[in-house]
């Protein structure tokens, strides 16, 4: 959520501001904004509502000069998406833009105001900039009011201070959300994330928790949360792997949906050779006792897919938590326990807070990240990418199914570890596993289907989404990424919980989306949905062509999937459930790819 760019250049660099924001959009907005300095040391500032578009239009018509600038794109926290309260946000001779949350403005604030100093927003971030300009009021450098501020704030930010008079001076500072510095040739940047400072270069340091940073533009001197001097090492990024482009698909959702089978090919290339799995040395699952699974949203139901897989095939429990109450609830953990966390972008703050509290008590801990670099990479005892490359679109789809092809192999390594498994079984799993990229393939040619049926249910107030065993949770999964993308109301159960209270929602309007493949639950799942429809409910079956033949019968529409993949079939059944969601919502007409209310990476609670 939030993004930031900072650039100390060389050019103008109004347009080089929106070119950074434009690749971090996913992160927010609701609305955005630059500031610069101009060649005389004048600050000044640009905000607009909405899509960055318009603040592109505005920059056209009210033009801003300087090499110098911030910018920020904004998912709204405190105070509604308008222009008082985007950022930048200014006072006297300080502007600041920030990702985060402010936990203590509003003593800040009452403070300040006692003062007579008069917020004119409504966000926690203007007090960063009251704050820091009452301290240049008081004769402070730019550097000392920088660091008196940051002594006073709580929670969690991403900073970045420009100063008026300063056009070779920008300050950074980092606690909980994530921020870049960028090395130029007589430049120097701040970014969210190396996607953002892409094109300016290819050599970035990333700041520690509680670091804050000094740039000029020949160089950056790094500084601790005790202002102490610090190293730290940059590190190259490969340009390549930041690319953002549609590659000639109408969304991003669209071309990463299509993307799944090479990604996950690519997992399978990096963790498995021949009959071996390719993990650090150090995961012997052996005297694990027990795994707990934390995530957010679509990370979390992939640790749900996961708890089927690590109990049926390695015998070992498993408790699946969403990250936001996991550690409220304070779970006992076992000495001899492991902990997986699983995030797309590895800055997650609830999953990165669960991480913290499960660190000092259990015998591992192991990050699932796309990002490397993150903040749960570097806090786990392991960090294992999923290799699914950058997501661009806020619904997650092939960070999803890669993260499940990790997990998949994790518990294959867990059965072997622990002699649930022989060598010739788990050779026979690892086929199934190799099998599912071209499966995949065969299932990305249900997308026509799916747009076809999509009009269907474009028309719906309320769906249900059923499963059994490891297709109940991507059923929940399906009906999460319909919500998120559409904005129609959708829920996934358990099959057999339909008798339980959801049976109650169904008539003629409402449609039962049913994950049934034809396997040792089929006959239970299909009776399930035939009580469905002795109650006029309306059924779309997605099974194999012999789940279809001996259940398909009455049912509104079906889509056949491939057999195969054998456990690890869930992962196949996602991609029908992003299609059905991405086409509905072009149906509706929503944004698919930054639907409402939502951003890619929650770095707040």
């Amino acid at each position: 959520m939030c993004g930031i760019i900072g650039i100390l250049g060389k050019h103008e660099v109004s347009p080089q501001l929106v070119d950074g924001l434009r690749r971090l959009e996913y992160r927010g907005y609701d609305s955005a904004g630059v500031a610069t300095i101009d060649g005389e040391g004048r600050l000044d500032r640009r905000r607009a509502v909405g899509k960055l578009v318009n603040l592109s239009d505005k920059l056209v018509h009210e033009p801003l000069v300087g090499l110098s600038g911030i910018g920020h794109t904004r998912w709204a926290t405190h105070g509604e998406a308008n222009e008082i309260n985007a950022h930048p946000h200014r006072f006297g001779s300080v502007a600041v833009v920030h990702n985060g949350i402010i936990e203590n403005f509003r003593e800040l604030r009452a403070e300040l105001q006692a003062l007579g100093i008069q917020p004119e927003s409504q966000t926690d971030t203007e007090t960063v900039a009251l704050l820091t300009g009452h301290f240049r009021d008081q004769g402070m450098t730019p550097l000392e009011a920088a660091r008196a501020t940051l002594t006073r704030l709580d929670g969690a930010f991403a900073l970045a201070f420009l100063f008026e008079g300063e056009g070779d001076l920008m300050i950074a500072a980092r606690r909980g959300s994530p921020l870049a510095i960028g090395h130029g040739e007589g430049e120097m940047f701040i970014g969210s994330d190396a996607v953002a400072l892409a094109p300016f270069t290819d050599k970035v340091t990333y700041l520690e928790d509680g670091d804050h940073a000094v740039l000029t533009r020949s160089g950056v001197e790094i500084f601790d949360s005790a202002a102490q001097p610090v190293t730290r090492v940059a590190a190259r990024i490969d340009i390549g792997a930041t690319s953002i482009d549609k590659a000639g698909y109408r969304h991003f959702m669209a071309k990463e949906i299509a993307e799944q089978p090479v990604v996950i090919g690519d997992v399978l290339n990096h963790y498995v050779k021949g009959d071996r799995i390719i993990l650090p040395d150090t995961m012997d699952f052996s005297d694990v006792d027990r795994i707990s699974l934390v995530g957010c949203g679509t990370a979390h139901l992939a640790g749900h897919v996961a708890k089927y897989w690590f109990e049926q095939l390695a015998g070992l429990p498993c408790d699946i938590d969403v990250a936001s109450e996991f550690r409220y609830r304070e779970p006992p953990l076992s000495a001899t326990s492991w902990f997986i966390s699983i995030s797309q972008s590895g800055e997650t703050a609830d999953t990165l807070a669960a991480l913290h509290y499960a660190r000092t008590q259990v015998s591992r801990t192991i990050g699932l990240v796309n990002v490397g670099t993150s903040a749960i990479a570097r806090d786990s005892d392991i960090a294992l990418p999923t290799l699914a490359g950058i997501e661009v679109s806020v619904a997650s789809s092939k960070a999803f199914t890669c993260q499940l092809t990790v997990l998949a192999i994790l518990a294959l390594k867990a059965a072997h570890d622990r002699k649930r498994l022989s060598d010739a079984e788990l050779t026979r799993h690892l086929d199934d596993l190799r099998s599912i990229p071209a499966l995949l393939q065969q299932s990305l040619g249900l997308s026509d289907e799916c747009q076809t049926l999509s009009e269907w249910l474009a028309q719906a107030q309320d769906v249900l989404y059923l499963g059994r065993g490891a297709l109940f949770p991507v059923a929940l999964e399906g009906a999460l990424k319909l919500k998120e993308l559409s904005y129609i109301h959708a829920e996934g159960y358990a099959s057999g919980e339909l008798k339980h209270g959801p049976i109650a929602l169904i008539d003629r309007d409402v449609p039962v989306v049913v994950l049934a493949p034809h396997d040792h639950l089929f006959e239970k799942t299909i009776s399930n949905m035939q009580e469905v429809m002795a109650r006029h409910g309306q059924i779309l079956l997605l099974s194999d062509a012999k789940g279809i033949e001996a259940g398909g019968e009455g049912t509104h529409a079906s889509l056949q999937l491939p057999s195969g993949g054998g456990v690890f079939q869930p992962i196949l059944y996602a991609v029908p459930m992003q299609y059905l969601a991405y086409h509905t919502a072009v149906a509706k007409g929503t944004d698919v790819d930054q639907p409402r209310n939502l951003a890619k990476s929650v770095t707040v609670e």
